[in-house]
């Protein structure tokens, strides 16, 4: 059985409060216009002998035919359960029918078709009342439904958002470590820095990233320490260049989104034997970031799988659910190089 909530009640207080008023409001304007408790009474009561047929069948409709058997497809038990309360509920015309058959026998055929028309019109009206109940129930219930699957559509994107960020960190921190290890062999205590600097790396990953947004100045000292420990793999034939221009550090953006650009130009980038170029941009005004980077490129060879492009896809994804419809994705390469450009807006 369903449980009853809190909306639930309104819903029928609601309901209650609307058939009041149409049960009233002829009474009401009877009072004022006679003064009369007499027939202010009486008007009620002829009221009441009317509407108390299509009040009933409207609340079986809304709380019993409706949910039990229209909206579980069993028509036809929902038909016959309409006509036997229609005709039950308003039994008094089929008994001043058989009055009148009994003790009015002359009466004339227009006054007949006047009674069987005001019959038609009562049952007509029960009818219309069922279904009134009816589209109101299902008006709600393709409202209920629409909003379950805009939540579940939320979680959806929130799932697939925990997912791509995790798909994210640990290519970081895998290619961060081989960078320290060879770095090891040759100088220890640049080693030392670089895994000081990679532990607030990790420390800000792991505790700062667990939101959909974080302020921009964190995700730029992120960057710039990400830049530092990726430029230990190159050599003197590289040169790199990074600017990250923030005026307002506490400008909100989704985490870690443009980590996987500065990884692959490092891994598409960077050459041992011939001139390598880096050129990382990050722009922020009022409402808009403008992140860009170029870089020589070098692609890489069958047998090289590091740079599979998951990264990018990821990165895409993540501003398609971050930022529907307020980003814009520019991405070229001519005379091997490679240029991207990532302008947000920041919708207010």
């Amino acid at each position: 059985m369903k449980k009853i909530e809190k909306k639930d009640i309104w819903l029928f207080l609601v309901q209650a409060v609307v058939w009041t008023l149409v049960l009233t409001v002829l009474p009401f304007a009877t009072f004022l216009s006679t003064r009369n408790w007499e027939t202010t009474s009486t008007s009620l009561l002829m009221v009441w002998q009317i509407l108390r047929g299509p009040l009933i069948v409207y609340f079986a409709n809304f709380y019993l035919f409706g949910p039990y058997l229209f909206f579980r497809r069993k028509f036809w038990w929902f038909a016959l359960s309409n006509l036997l309360l229609i005709v039950g509920v308003n039994y008094g015309f089929f008994f001043s029918y058989l009055m009148i058959k009994e003790y009015a026998p002359s009466m004339t055929s227009d006054a007949w078709i006047g009674f069987f028309s005001g019959a038609f019109l009562f049952v007509l009206l029960n009818m219309i009342m069922g279904a009134i109940a009816i589209g109101i129930l299902h008006f709600i219930r393709v409202r209920k439904i629409r909003q379950q699957l805009q939540e579940e559509k939320a979680k959806n994107t929130e799932a697939e958002l925990a997912w791509l960020k995790s798909q994210i960190n640990p290519h970081f921190l895998f290619n961060t470590l081989n960078n320290i290890s060879s770095l090891t062999q040759i100088d220890s205590d640049a080693a030392q820095n670089a895994i000081a600097q990679l532990s607030d790396l990790l420390r800000y990953a792991m505790y700062e990233t667990n939101k959909p947004k974080v302020p921009l100045d964190g995700e730029v000292e992120f960057m710039r320490n990400y830049i530092d420990l990726m430029k230990l793999r190159c050599n003197e034939k590289t040169i790199v260049n990074y600017q990250l221009s923030i005026i307002n550090d506490q400008f909100e953006i989704a985490p870690l989104l443009f980590v996987s650009l500065i990884e692959n130009a490092f891994k598409h980038g960077v050459s041992s034997s011939r001139p390598s170029s880096i050129d990382i941009r990050l722009e922020q005004t009022d409402n808009q970031i403008v992140f860009t980077c170029d870089n020589t490129n070098y692609p890489k060879d069958d047998t090289d799988r590091s740079g599979s492009g998951i990264g990018l896809e990821n990165t895409r994804r993540r501003l398609e659910l971050m930022y529907p419809d307020s980003y814009s994705w520019e991405q070229s390469l001519q005379n091997d190089r490679y240029h991207v450009r990532i302008t947000i807006n920041n919708k207010r």
